[in-house]
């Protein structure tokens, strides 16, 4: 290999290096949180209430007219966290005739949160989520008990309607699960988001 084939060579191995960096230092980038596309500096409170959200339990499904939450969030470390600190549920019902919805409480509050990015998308992944439900009737099958839902869930971040959406595909690509009684519980809600204090009517966005 004579000299200028080497340079030539050498050039073009030097260059995929580069591309191969840059690929790989965006795949690595962790999301933060941001308003106005500035990066949040300190902290800011979210706040918002969910649309069609439900949780269903092997052969009953519970949704609530008021789902509602509070969020405190920050940038540490050069990635988006946050705390669950509210989730008040009022207005709670199941599919079934037979079962009323006695109790509902989320438990051990705060719960943490962390964004991440998944092939390109982003989510929020919500740790520790606890919330008791306690079911009456008569005729329900689950009639004084509590249901104890209880682990990790990731939710779809949308830049756009500034959201997240919670369903099975965002759990599988986070790899989270909510368990009850022994079994997967499924979780669907559309939250909507907005600051609350420093950053109110600011366009909120993940990136």
């Amino acid at each position: 290999m004579n000299y200028k084939t080497t340079r030539i060579f050498l050039t073009g191995v030097f260059a995929a290096l580069l591309a191969s960096m840059a690929l790989a230092s965006a795949a690595g980038a962790a999301p933060v949180w941001k308003f106005e596309g500035k990066e949040l500096s300190g902290s800011e409170v979210i706040v918002g209430g969910a649309e069609n959200s439900s949780m269903a339990l092997p052969g009953l499904v519970t949704d609530c007219d008021n789902f509602l939450y509070r969020l405190s969030i920050s940038n540490s470390a050069g990635t988006g966290k946050g705390e669950v600190t509210e989730l008040p549920l009022f207005g709670c019902a199941t599919d079934s005739e037979a079962c009323t919805v006695k109790t509902i409480t989320a438990q051990t509050l705060p719960w943490p949160a962390v964004l991440k990015t998944v092939t390109s998308t982003h989510y929020i992944v919500i740790e520790g989520v606890k919330v008791a439900i306690q079911y009456a009737g008569a005729e329900c099958a689950l009639g004084g008990i509590t249901a104890v839902v209880k682990g990790t869930a990731g939710g779809r971040i949308d830049n756009v309607t500034e959201s997240a959406t919670f369903d099975s595909a965002s759990f599988k690509a986070t790899g989270t699960k909510l368990m009850a009684l022994s079994s997967e519980v499924e979780w669907k809600g559309f939250f909507p988001t907005e600051g609350f204090q420093w950053n109110r009517e600011k366009a909120l966005s993940v990136g």
